[in-house]
């Protein structure tokens, strides 16, 4: 029965964990963004983003990933002939790198803060998509194990996802095209009145 529990509790893990990890690096992209906005926006928002990032990380993402973690290990702890099996081995190295994902994150975070960081927002809005490549990933092989599907449905699986992270990163190109024209427009009619 502690099994069922750990797993309850690692699933609640999972889901505060990604949550703040897709937030957060989403307030990352509107903290780079701040820079082009007039002034006195700038200074504005980057001290709210930077106040709001600082607590997402460390009241709800960090909580996320130490609960998601720890259930884990107890579920491991409970039954450890699961540490034989391939499938876990492999979905592990993914939680290893969500791990420093996270952590990179929080690197992230301190260079905004600073004003050092080198990021751009389409860079940043292509780093957003790492989570939800390695939360596929992990959830594949968590519910198929070691009889993941190598066959079409995978494929278009894959495929979906490819559409929808260069879906994204279309709409944020746009986006930018918009606010570039609308910015000249207005720019324009400043000029001829």
């Amino acid at each position: 029965m502690a099994y069922f529990w750990f797993k309850a509790f690692h699933i609640i893990g999972v889901v505060v964990w990604f949550a703040g990890l897709f937030y957060l690096v989403r307030l990352f992209i509107y903290h780079v963004e701040a820079n082009e906005e007039p002034e006195p926006a700038p200074a504005i928002l980057k001290q709210q983003y930077t106040l709001m990032e600082k607590r997402l990380y460390s009241i709800i993402t960090s909580p996320g990933m130490m609960v998601t973690v720890t259930m884990a290990i107890g579920m491991l702890a409970t039954q450890p002939d699961l540490l034989k099996q391939r499938w876990l081995h492999v979905k592990l190295a993914f939680v290893a790198l969500l791990l420093i994902y996270h952590f990179y994150c929080r690197h992230l975070m301190k260079k905004l803060e600073a004003g050092t960081c080198g990021w751009s927002g389409q860079q940043l809005r292509a780093l957003n998509e790492a989570p939800t490549l390695m939360l596929v990933a992990i959830v594949l092989l968590a519910v198929f194990k070691s009889s993941l599907p190598t066959d079409a449905t995978v494929w278009v699986i894959v495929a979906m996802v490819i559409a929808m992270v260069a879906t994204i990163q279309l709409y944020a190109k746009k986006r930018k095209r918009d606010k570039e024209k609308l910015a000249l427009e207005t720019a324009s009619e400043s000029l001829t009145q």
